[in-house]
């Protein structure tokens, strides 16, 4: 049995309106999954988080505001995923829920947890991991991995794999703000150096995500 923790990100949940029918056949796949494995979804923010969002930085609101805010939008959206999942228990809300949480359930969905300075949902995503010894931790974005730059700019290419001090230094060039987005932040960043926990980038593709589950080739990319 593998215990993985999923980062599935708000731009997958919410790329302009829900996703009902991409999140419906992701359930159909990590249900099946999760029947002789354990796991751990931690939603992000998306869209829902960024129409809040743009306000408060306009009005220059204080950023433990605009933190407050996107942390409650990815809590949303855990409800919503745990509801599609036909999930009626607890959300957890720190690490220790999901800690009890998952000894009861083999399958746990969250949003962000606590109100850590600096913390977005993939560095709880990465905390989640390390802390219950994950297998490994995937990320799924709107992106297939990680690109040498801007995927949407001409001549960007795909990186299948980075060290972990690489991908460090790529992350800590980006100034953090709430509501940022990028395939993986500082936190996680630094979290997944520190516990040595592999890391793997996807985008949406869900025959994608099936091969990575089965231990397949699949396209994206590994921190590790």
């Amino acid at each position: 049995m593998k215990t993985i923790v999923i980062s599935l990100g708000g731009s997958v949940i919410v790329p302009d309106k829900v996703d009902f029918v991409y999140l419906n056949r992701f359930k159909d796949i990590i249900k099946k999954f999760s029947k002789k494995n354990k796991v751990v979804i931690v939603t992000g923010g998306g869209k829902t988080a960024r129409n809040y969002l743009k306000p408060i930085h306009a009005a220059k609101l204080p950023e433990k505001i605009a933190s407050i805010v996107g942390i409650a939008s990815t809590r949303l959206n855990a409800r919503l995923v745990a509801g599609i999942f036909g999930i009626t228990h607890t959300i957890p809300e720190s690490l220790e829920e999901v800690v009890r949480e998952l000894k009861k359930h083999k399958l746990v969905v969250c949003g962000a947890l606590g109100e850590g300075k600096n913390m977005t949902s993939d560095g709880n995503a990465a905390q989640v991991a390390s802390r219950i010894r994950a297998d490994y931790f995937l990320n799924i974005t709107n992106v297939k991995g990680l690109y040498t730059k801007d995927p949407k700019l001409r001549g960007a290419t795909l990186i299948p794999s980075i060290s972990y001090d690489d991908f460090l230094r790529i992350i800590n060039k980006i100034r953090y703000h709430a509501g940022q987005h990028f395939v993986l932040d500082q936190a996680a960043a630094k979290l997944i150096k520190e516990f040595n926990i592999k890391v793997y980038i996807i985008g949406k593709d869900l025959k994608n995500l099936k091969h990575c589950l089965g231990g397949k080739s699949f396209e994206g990319t590994i921190i590790g």
